[in-house]
């Protein structure tokens, strides 16, 4: 039977692959070919059309990276093809084993209407019926195989930016004919696809998969090679019986939801995107012409503007299957964004903008977050989802999972507050399914929730250029409907798939806490610039908000909303789970970084606009404090008069080169090479540094993931280490009334390292920055600190939060996060007492337990400063960076919350006739302002977005500076929620908060 089964695979592969599939198209009749290179970036579609076109013939080099072509196709319809399907075979000559990462092109008519795109998967046009003749438009881009091998090689390439790829061409025009379609054939090789594909997947005792068998073995005799065509429907009629058999009562049911899973940029610039999402539309709306049953979800608002604004007659025909049903707008956010890094607000955003465009434009509420491809999860996201209108969560990454097996794929999410949402991973571990009997099987064997749930979802569809889905994989779904052996597939919304999962498993699970990828952990460091304008405009966008909706509500001053919005939504778009995370090619970060600055640029416009009003006229020198809690006499959200420093910071220089820094709270010791060896804590009297350690000392690793270099760290990193202990120079600097300094110099490689050290006056705090002229290769730097602290888990801050995570290894899961990520801060402590790390744009940390001499226990906290990966992007990182960071001495987690806000919101100086009261203002530290910003729909209302910060219970009163008629909580859309803990007198609110609760308050003006 083995010998049997393995002949009969092998005969099927061979007529599949040379006999069957070739014969779908006659053979045909070569059309005319032109050809318009366009000289630099695309043009628009008129312009394309009105080219000048000089002839082009098959086997000619096409195609400078990067670049367009349009080719004209023109020809007649053969009179042997009358009453046929007709189709124009047009090859670009692209790989088809690497689909959506290669040349693709857009097919028009030559009035400019879209038609279908062309990929190495589908190669056809189809041309209408009873046309003589014909003429076509294709736009071809020339887009590079930036990781090469299919997408595996990983290897440096200078074809990821314009300005660095070669300029010859990349691809050989291999086909263009016009030919007739062979319908009998193609059903054929569907027949065979799902019978063939269903037999290998069907276990050995299976008698079912020996009728297969014996049934593909008779067709395949019934059908001569030599005339596919012919015989096709009599080899067909073999197989019939074999489809007829029902599947069985126990059949795992399948959800098959068309979809393709376009990344925003990633190996491609965002103008690419544009293309992209532009022919997988048309591809789509193309295919609901004739396939009425097929569904397709289409996830990321940015995705839809983008074709409304570029494409509008593509747009026209998805707006009109929208309003069919069939064509679903899911997501529920701007862009698939990445969701670790992201900020609080910045996170409520991407709901906010995503679904409320979807609700402006086309009516339609959408009700789950889709998130294939993000690299993990934040345990906040269940609470703002639910506070968005959002009932549901698929991902597909946590399979990706590289040491432990993730035990559901149909649960309850508890976030840090305690919020559910239902969460679904689909089994068949793909998000670019072919609807494929091996991907099937795999779905129903994997799938975790057997004998109490039925049923799961399988996203189908070529993705990233790709085209989406094709008629093949519906035609799959048709015969798998109800096949014995087989799952029972359906096409389906995923609103159908999760409303009936949801109602079958009443009693699931519950999985509590961040949805941590055991992968893809450098995706924290890579790229710093792109994280530091990120975190730059986030910060930006709250002062904007905060000083525009005071200068409005106090001055009269404009409120610039629409200048805000479209601010909001470029940072948005910049979050996508392949810019932020620093996984894209250098044309991605080169661009990114250029409209961060320009946000920027922007943004401090804003502020400076809005202080000027509210400051008004006057010498009196003031501070804006943006930040949520009051700092050196300023009142948090406030403006008034700088208050006299504390005394200076005594500078102590020793004959054995070290030097003493001591503020009156913390006492510093410095030695000959730069290095902080002491901090001793006077108010608490005790030393703060491990024996023998370093403050913020930096050592470089050896950095070669095995594979998925700018977004892999792997263990293995740590085997290799070096401490940068020699100095080049070392210089100390006096107190000249921002602290006293240590300024060292490093180098190593090709690197410079300056590393400053500050000690402020009258804070517990020591402040530190490093400037870098980074020149190394495959290497990541880290800064570490050997704390005094006994600590069996530390705590960093997530949006809306913060969650704890062990620093020991017990587990296997433990063990996995050996790297992990924070927003602006990550504590540690023992009972009593504890130490910050703070910073300005640094997701990267690894905590671990420590051992000194003596046996004495501590905790070593290492930021991520920065890594030198050679793919995608082979000069990642290179060149200088400036970061800063502090350690927060003493620090309790309320103390880390403060500090991390004041470390990314410094005041600002101006001049004025005297102090500003806040807008709002609260009474409990615990309880922080996140926003302040007026309503969305234009009232001039003033929106407040609170948060409990340390994990507790907070009961706070909330006072106002104008007048209020009336108080609302209201969801992060704005809309009006069953009223909870908020009471309101006539000068203010009292709110209860549950811990981490996100309470949004609307203040209505009177």
């Amino acid at each position: 039977m083995h010998d049997q089964r393995s002949t009969t695979e092998a005969r099927l592969e061979r007529a599949l692959a040379q006999r069957i599939a070739p014969a779908v198209h006659t053979p045909g009749v070569p059309v005319e070919v032109a050809a318009w290179h366009a000289p630099g970036e695309p043009v628009p579609v008129a312009e394309g059309l009105a080219a000048a076109f000089e002839p082009f013939a098959v086997g000619r080099a096409w195609g400078p990276p990067w670049s367009t072509t349009w080719f004209r196709l023109r020809g007649q319809v053969p009179e042997r093809f009358a009453g046929r399907e007709v189709e124009v075979v047009f090859d670009l000559g692209t790989d088809a084993r690497n689909v959506g990462f290669q040349a693709e092109g857009l097919v028009y008519t030559a009035d400019g209407r879209a038609v279908k795109s062309i990929n190495p998967l589908s190669t056809w046009i189809p041309v209408p019926a009873g046309t003589t003749t014909f003429e076509f438009y294709v736009e071809a881009a020339a887009n590079p195989d930036v990781l090469g091998g299919g997408g595996q090689a990983f290897e440096p390439t200078p074809l990821g930016d314009v300005l660095t790829a070669p300029r010859d061409p990349l691809y050989v025009l291999a086909r263009a004919e016009v030919c007739a379609r062979e319908g009998e054939v193609a059903d054929l090789l569907a027949d065979l696809e799902v019978l063939g594909g269903l037999m290998l997947e069907l276990p050995l005792e299976d008698a079912r998969r020996w009728e297969l068998l014996r049934g593909v073995d008779a067709c395949l005799d019934a059908l001569d090679p030599h005339d596919v065509a012919g015989t096709a429907a009599a080899a067909r009629a073999v197989l019939a019986p074999l489809f007829a058999s029902p599947a069985r009562a126990s059949a795992h049911r399948v959800s098959a939801v068309g979809h393709a899973h376009i990344d925003s940029a990633w190996l491609w610039p965002l103008r690419e995107t544009v293309r992209k999402v532009a022919r997988t539309t048309a591809n789509v709306t193309q295919l609901m012409d004739v396939h009425p049953s097929f569904v397709y979800a289409m996830s990321s608002a940015q995705q839809f503007a983008w074709i409304a604004e570029h494409r509008p007659e593509v747009h026209e025909e998805v707006r009109a299957r929208i309003a069919e049903g069939r064509f679903v707008p899911v997501g529920s956010m701007w862009v698939e964004s990445d969701t670790n890094m992201v900020g609080a607000e910045a996170m409520a955003r991407q709901f906010l903008e995503g679904k409320q465009f979807f609700a402006q434009e086309y009516g339609v509420d959408t009700e789950e977050a889709w998130l294939p491809d993000s690299f993990g999860y934040s345990a906040a996201l269940p609470q703002i989802m639910k506070l968005a209108g959002v009932r549901w969560f698929l991902t597909q990454k946590i399979s990706w999972n590289t040491e432990n097996r993730f035990p559901h794929h149909t649960f309850d999410w508890e976030g840090i507050d305690g919020t559910r949402i239902f969460t679904h991973f689909p089994p068949v571990d793909t998000y670019n399914s072919e609807l494929s009997a091996k991907e099937l099987a795999h779905a129903a064997r994997n799938f975790s929730e057997k004998g109490r749930a039925t049923t799961s979802l399988v996203p189908f569809g070529w993705g990233d250029g790709g085209g989406g889905p094709t008629r093949e994989m519906l035609a799959r779904a048709d015969r798998l409907g109800d096949l014995d052996g087989s799952p029972r597939v359906s096409l389906h919304s995923p609103r159908e798939f999760f409303t009936t999962a949801e109602q079958e498993y009443p009693d699931r699970p519950v999985w509590s806490g961040e949805l941590y990828l055991e992968i893809h952990r450098g995706t924290y460091t890579s790229q710093a610039r792109t994280k530091q304008g990120n975190r730059r405009n986030e910060h930006l966008l709250r002062e904007a908000e905060l000083w525009a909706a005071t200068a409005a509500v106090l001055r009269g001053a404009e409120y610039p909303a629409a200048r805000l919005k479209e601010l909001w939504r470029t940072v948005l778009l910049h979050q996508f789970h392949d810019i932020l995370p620093g996984s894209s090619i250098a044309w991605v970060h080169r661009e990114a970084a250029a409209t961060h600055a320009r946000v920027s640029a922007e943004l401090e416009e804003v502020v400076a606009t809005s202080l000027a009003a509210l400051a008004g006229g006057g010498g009196t020198d003031l501070v804006a404090n943006a930040a949520p809690h009051a700092r050196d006499g300023v009142p948090a959200l406030g403006l008034a008069p700088a208050v006299p420093a504390a005394a200076a910071v005594e500078v102590e220089r020793g004959q054995d080169g070290r030097t003493v820094l001591d503020n009156g709270l913390l006492r510093l010791v410095v030695d000959a090479a730069g290095h902080c060896v002491s901090v001793r804590d006077l108010a608490a009297d005790r030393e703060v540094l491990l024996a023998g350690t370093r403050a913020n000392l930096l050592q470089l690793h050896r950095d070669t993931p095995n594979r998925w270099d700018a977004w892999d760290v792997d263990a293995h990193y740590r085997n290799v280490v070096s401490d940068l202990v020699e100095a080049d120079d070392v210089a100390v600097h006096e107190d000249d009334g921002d602290g006293a300094r240590v300024v060292v110099t490093r180098r190593t490689g090709g690197s410079t390292l300056v590393q400053t050290l500050r000690l402020p006056r009258g804070e517990s705090r020591i402040a530190f920055t490093l400037d870098a002229d980074w020149h190394e290769r495959e290497t990541l730097l880290k800064a570490a600190f050997g704390l005094d602290v006994h600590a069996d888990r530390s705590a960093s801050e997530v949006q809306f939060g913060h969650v704890f995570r062990p620093t020991h290894e017990n587990t296997s899961w433990d063990a996995a996060r050996f790297e992990i990520c924070a927003h602006r801060w990550l504590h540690v402590g023992e009972a009593g007492y504890g130490a910050a790390l703070t910073n300005s744009a640094t997701y990267g940390h690894d905590v671990t337990r420590s051992v000194v001499e003596g046996g004495r226990p501590g905790t070593t906290v290492r930021l991520s400063l920065l890594r030198a990966p050679l793919s995608p992007d082979p000069e990642t990182d290179q060149g200088r960076h400036v970061l800063e960071y502090s350690l927060v001495v003493g620090a309790r987690i309320a103390d880390a919350v403060r500090e991390g806000y004041r470390q990314n919101l410094p005041v600002r100086r101006v001049s004025g006739a005297g102090p500003v009261a806040p807008l709002v203002a609260v009474d409990d530290p615990a309880v922080v302002v996140e926003a302040v910003k007026l309503a969305e729909d234009g009232s001039g209302d003033v929106v407040v977005r609170l948060y409990e910060s340390l994990g507790g219970r907070a009961r706070a009163r909330l006072d106002w500076g104008f007048p209020v008629a009336s108080v609302t909580e209201v969801d992060l859309l704005e809309r009006p929620l069953e009223q909870g803990a908020t009471t309101v007198d006539d000068d203010g609110a009292q709110v209860s908060l549950r811990p981490f609760q996100i309470l949004t308050l609307r203040l209505v003006r009177a």
